[in-house]
């Protein structure tokens, strides 16, 4: 298992907390990451996945304008 780490090392590698760590992890986002039961694997070679999220609501203005 020295090629995987859990969440909280995930969390703390990419300055994020362990809960949006496990988020990624079941989206899928996270390539290689492996559920054992109720705790995640992640492989030590992954890379961060680019933040998705929509942050100057430009897309809740969009959908409102449409309606």
């Amino acid at each position: 298992m020295q090629d995987y780490m859990t969440l909280t090392e995930v969390a703390e590698k990419w300055e994020l907390s362990s809960r949006r760590a496990r988020k990624l992890c079941e989206e899928g986002r996270i390539v290689g990451a492996v559920k054992f039961g109720r705790s995640w694997a992640v492989p030590v070679a992954a890379e961060k996945p680019a933040d998705q999220r929509v942050k100057s609501g430009k897309y809740i203005k969009a959908v409102s304008k449409e309606k």
